[in-house]
């Protein structure tokens, strides 16, 4: 049932700025985890409330209207501030939390991240998880968005806001990058096959190959762990990974051959990144959670197999 005319609720602003995000009323719905009827009915409702369309329902994907923009910096702005009010009083007292919005990297997505959830739920029995996995810049995007209140995640190479004020970093594990290659191959003897520029990591190898003066031929550019293993397992040519990529496609991996670069090194650092002052030390906590996991079902199989990649591969 629409809302009575005159008014605006903080609901209805949320199933707005989720249609308007994701650009059509059933993707808001999944995010919001509603039917897309219900989705439909608060937009109509605050659309008579407002006594203005805010969305333009025919379009593919789903177009802001004017009048749409010019709600959507409202929104956002009493978003905020609900965000801001719920988590100052759950600092009263976190075990009475109801949902906490945890983003982390897909990389983690088969063992870590199922059994931190299965901690966290130990922890915080009356709270409601909402899981976002995905990139890495994504998911910080996301938490800067206020869109997300948790976040595991490499961190940038520049560092550029290292410095912010609204956030708190945790160091969780650094790891270096590593040449994949056919068993026995030479590396000088096959074309790269590159990780997607359009990721974080792999802005960082183009950035890495470019320092070092490096243009190798490639012909292809994936973002998928799996299927550029699968290609160099087939021969096909080498390529730029990390243990934690190796790890999640680890079918892989009897298949292949992991050695040091042949160029200077490259790492990179995951973190929990927070927004500042808003969980008191939930982040903290969370961070020493996730630390054993990682060292458990990540970091000691793969010094395991090859014990030189200590000590750059490690947890923090």
């Amino acid at each position: 049932m629409a809302e009575a005319e005159g008014r605006v609720t903080l609901w209805g602003i949320e199933v707005f700025v989720a249609a308007a995000e994701e650009g059509s009323i059933s993707a808001a719905a999944r995010r919001l985890g509603v039917s897309p009827s219900a989705i439909s009915q608060q937009l109509s409702g605050l659309e008579t409330a407002l006594g203005a369309i805010l969305l333009d329902r025919s379009g593919r994907p789903m177009p802001v209207t004017p009048a749409g923009v010019m709600f959507r910096r409202h929104a956002q702005t009493i978003l905020n501030a609900a965000s801001e009010a719920r988590a100052e009083l759950a600092m009263a007292d976190l075990a009475g939390m109801t949902t906490l919005r945890l983003g982390v990297i897909e990389d983690f997505d088969s063992d870590v991240t199922p059994r931190l959830l299965s901690l966290l739920a130990q922890d915080l029995k009356g709270c409601r998880f909402l899981l976002e996995t995905g990139a890495s810049h994504r998911l910080l995007d996301q938490l800067e968005a206020r869109a997300l209140d948790i976040v595991v995640a490499a961190d940038s190479e520049t560092g550029s806001d290292a410095d912010a004020t609204w956030r708190e970093v945790h160091p969780l594990m650094s790891e270096p990058f590593v040449a994949v290659t056919p068993p026995g191959a030479r590396i000088e003897d096959l074309p790269l096959i590159l990780y997607t520029a359009r990721h974080l990591m792999g802005r960082q190898i183009a950035t890495h190959l470019s320092r070092q003066g490096l243009r190798p031929a490639h012909r292809f550019e994936l973002d998928s762990y799996a299927a550029i293993l699968a290609m160099v397992a087939g021969g096909e040519g080498w390529t730029i990974l990390t243990p934690l990529a190796l790890h999640q496609a680890r079918a892989f991996r009897s298949a292949v051959e992991v050695r040091p670069l042949p160029f200077a090194p490259l790492g990179r650092t995951l973190s929990l990144t927070a927004r500042a002052g808003i969980f008191r030390d939930m982040p903290a906590q969370i961070a020493a959670r996730l630390k054993p996991l990682i060292a458990q079902d990540v970091i000691a199989p793969a010094l395991a197999d090859c014990p030189w990649l200590a000590p750059a591969l490690r947890v923090l």
